[in-house]
């Protein structure tokens, strides 16, 4: 089939939407294609299939209204909340624990002791998270949290962003304490930033799979997150 006999049914500047149109229509047994332009992606049918094409995208989209932008405003502007939420709770944290109440066992009862890991106190891998030595740690730790989380809780949604760099975070301290021996102890939120850094790739790299990126291309996103908990 030459490029003649096809006809331009839609264009978006979003490549997923094109795509999402052309995966519904090969579903219906047409043979759709998408082409990148100046104005955005094409997505174009033989001009036999131009009727049925249209029908079916018409269905397809009152079935699958898509929200309004306001609505994903609205979204963006919650993950973010969320972020700057949970960096405000370590900052007062800190100040409950170290300003407030200095004489408090705060350390000794919650840092990553490898020791007390070991002997069973897996709890220590959370709430090392939560103590902070001063409040140039407690303040570097929570605007890099506030910048990474809200991040990641963009494309996965606040409550499983919190939940992962959560759990990675622990199971950093829990591995920290493994490779380091009984002796090492320590306390602070920088694993958690590590483990949104790492996630940031992570999503990255899906990202680029599922756009069609192939080669040294999809891989790019790892590297930025490396070089930057280098820089970290």
């Amino acid at each position: 089939m030459n490029g003649l006999s096809e006809i331009t049914l839609r264009i978006t500047g979003d490549r997923n939407i094109a795509e999402e149109w052309e995966l519904v229509l090969i579903s219906e047994g047409l043979s759709p294609s998408v082409h990148p332009k100046d104005e955005g992606f094409a997505l174009r049918v033989p001009a036999v299939e131009r009727e049925k094409a249209e029908a079916v995208l018409s269905v397809y989209e009152s079935e699958n209204l898509r929200q309004p932008a306001e609505k994903d405003q609205s979204a963006g502007v919650g993950h973010k909340l969320t972020a700057l939420s949970v960096a405000a709770a370590l900052l007062l944290f800190f100040f409950i624990t170290t300003v407030r109440h200095p004489e408090a066992p705060w350390v000794q009862r919650g840092s990553a002791d490898a020791e007390r890991i070991f002997l069973g106190e897996l709890w220590r891998a959370v709430t090392a998270l939560t103590l902070h030595s001063d409040l140039s740690h407690a303040l570097s730790n929570s605007i890099a949290i506030a910048l990474f989380l809200g991040a990641v809780a963009a494309p996965l949604g606040s409550g499983l962003a919190c939940a992962l760099v959560l759990l990675a975070g622990a199971g950093g301290n829990l591995l920290t304490a493994l490779l380091y021996g009984p002796i090492h102890v320590s306390i602070g939120a920088s694993t958690s930033v590590f483990a949104a850094v790492g996630l940031l790739g992570a999503l990255g790299v899906t990202r680029r799979q599922q756009r069609g990126d192939r080669g040294h291309r999809v891989w790019v996103p790892i590297a930025a997150s490396l070089a930057l908990l280098a820089m970290l």
